[in-house]
């Protein structure tokens, strides 16, 4: 049958790719890059210096509106998948039936997470299935938590800012437990498309985008009409 056809190529898929993927646990080695940062005698912070502006945070320090934000634009099923969502594979491979166009990319932040450390940005179904097998493995090796902590911190949000804390300080020069729901929502629409989603190179598709996050907060309960 169909079915038996299906799961006989996925399962040579993996025995033929996963010998050839690092292990999760590489990533604990990883060291973020952090830049130089310059202070005056009185200790007020005078210049940064570096590609990469990344100020790394714990997971407990993280906001619950900014969790929330995040997870409701990029993956509200995190805490019940493995480390991919049957259901945004599920959508997105109909999409792809019905258009031939893959819009729609079906990846968990555990993936998505996969694909910074690991992977390059290419677009094919060879990628996607290393990105897959990733993501299991780093579900095993890591906590919720941690990867949410992993994926905050590492994620790239335009203008050089990498991770939350950073981007809190380069669009709205607040420490992250200062962010408004308005601006964390602005945040979470960012990873989609960086370069173009955030707000000083397109302030209006950023204002777009932070519409449709508040709108998923909304719907997913995390937030009231109110708010």
């Amino acid at each position: 049958t169909l079915a038996i056809l299906i799961a006989g190529i996925a399962a040579a898929g993996y025995y033929y790719l996963e010998p050839g993927l690092p292990g999760a646990d590489t990533m604990r080695e990883v060291k973020l890059q952090t830049p130089l940062r310059i202070y005056s005698r009185d200790g007020r912070l005078m210049a940064q210096l570096g590609e990469q502006w990344r100020t790394p945070v714990r997971f407990e320090d993280v906001p619950d509106v900014v969790v929330k934000a995040f997870l409701a634009a990029e993956d509200d099923r995190f805490f019940e998948h493995p480390g991919f969502d049957y259901q945004g594979i599920l959508r997105a491979g109909i999409n792809y039936a019905l258009t031939g166009a893959r819009t729609q990319g079906g990846s968990t932040i555990t993936q998505q997470l996969a694909r910074a450390y690991f992977l390059t940005p290419e677009r094919s179904f060879v990628r996607k299935a290393r990105e897959l097998i990733l993501a299991v493995r780093i579900e095993k090796e890591f906590t919720k938590p941690e990867i949410l902590s992993l994926y905050l911190n590492k994620i790239f949000l335009g203008q050089r800012a990498y991770g939350i804390a950073a981007a809190a300080e380069v669009y709205f020069d607040k420490d992250l437990p200062e962010l408004t729901l308005a601006e964390a929502a602005t945040l979470a629409g960012i990873p989609k498309a960086p370069s173009q989603l955030n707000p000083v190179n397109g302030p209006d598709r950023a204002t777009q985008r932070r519409r449709y996050v508040l709108g998923r907060m909304r719907s997913l309960g995390f937030i009231d009409s109110a708010q």
